[in-house]
């Protein structure tokens, strides 16, 4: 797959609306994507799995990534025709205000906006307070909830996504977008598939693209336990520090290659398997960052307690301002991802598996 076609993937990806429990958008672009590479199937969790052709029952290698994206859920619709919605993953109040959405109705997608007080209405003291999530509304342009429901298809429950296209910036070889935390995970096991569709390998391949990560890592529990992998790669967007750490602490840049965690808050990372995925790096000249984070989760921190425990690593992909309506990426970041998982996985075999 040349690097024109994984730019327009990644695009289609971004640009996908896939709330928590809403995926279904993101599962038909991997579908597109993904014919011809094995056995496709789905749960009723909204997990797609992948089943590599060629599989011959040998150990099994899980290569995760998940398809949700932080956003919002209509709560209910009041008098004045505006939107109570409650959030769907991680949000910070201080990065919600003022910007557009895509609000889901019974006729569709419906643009809408956080409103926003004008300054000319507010007190001093409302000025300088910090902004609650709770005192913010969403407005698609009502004049009363009869307005809202009648003519513009409003209903509780629904799921609402930020408004943003997908741009390749070619000169700095930058991604923006939303929605990279995990779509340019998905697009990395896309990329492997193909890298490896008519190669031989030592170990069986599934690829799970998993459901509700924002919400608790939810898709992957159920999806480790039906795969029963012997060892899984997950392929996440983490977020970068690069803009607002100092150099001296600074472990996730763009432009410097993937990063692999030892540690955050659901899963220290498997030692003997983190130092393999290392040394390979090193071996192979391949760009990467390590990270000791004190914080966040990825799927590995449900898969690898899964069955009776599972060797992972984490191989993230820098992306700046994650749990926003928008971020940057680098396709250069990318696709030493990709060297490096192709690196990893040529290796793999049960011998090598078991001394993890």
């Amino acid at each position: 797959m040349n690097k024109e076609k994984i730019i327009s993937m990644i695009g289609e990806l971004s640009n996908a609306n896939g709330a928590p429990g809403f995926e279904d958008e993101v599962l038909e672009v991997i579908r597109r994507y993904s014919e011809s590479y094995g056995v496709i199937t789905e749960d009723s969790m909204r997990n797609l799995y992948v089943r590599r052709n060629g599989n011959s029952g040998k150990c099994m290698l899980q290569l995760d990534a998940h398809t949700d994206e932080v956003a919002f859920m209509v709560h209910h619709i009041n008098n004045d025709g505006s939107l109570k919605f409650i959030t769907l993953g991680g949000w910070v109040p201080s990065s919600v205000p003022s910007h557009a959405l895509r609000v889901h109705t019974a006729d569709g997608y419906i643009p809408g906006i956080i409103a926003a007080k004008p300054p000319h209405y507010m007190s001093e003291a409302e000025k300088n307070a910090a902004p609650k999530l709770t005192d913010m509304v969403i407005d698609i342009g009502a004049v009363s909830k009869e307005d809202a429901i009648k003519n513009f298809g409003a209903r509780i429950g629904e799921p609402v996504i930020p408004e943003a296209k997908f741009q390749y910036i070619k000169k700095h070889d930058l991604l923006f977008g939303k929605a990279f935390d995990d779509r340019i995970g998905c697009a990395a096991l896309i990329a492997l598939m193909e890298e490896f569709k008519s190669k031989n390998l030592d170990v069986d391949m599934t690829c799970v693209f998993a459901s509700q990560e924002e919400m608790g890592l939810r898709g992957a529990q159920v999806g480790a336990y039906s795969v029963k992998p012997d060892v899984a790669i997950v392929f996440e967007g983490c977020p970068a520090d690069d803009t607002f750490n100092s150099s001296g602490v600074i472990q996730t840049a763009i432009k410097k290659g993937p990063m692999l965690r030892h540690i955050d808050s659901k899963m220290i990372t498997n030692p003997r398997f983190q130092r393999f995925a290392l040394d390979i790096a090193d071996e192979f000249k391949i760009p990467v960052q390590e990270a000791v984070r004190t914080g966040g989760a990825t799927n590995g921190g449900v898969i690898h307690i899964s069955n009776q425990g599972v060797p992972v690593i984490v191989i993230g992909l820098p992306v700046r301002y994650i749990h926003t309506h928008y971020g940057f990426a680098v396709y250069e970041d990318f696709e030493n991802a990709i060297k490096l998982g192709v690196a990893i996985i040529e290796r793999l075999n049960k011998e090598r598996i078991a001394s993890f």
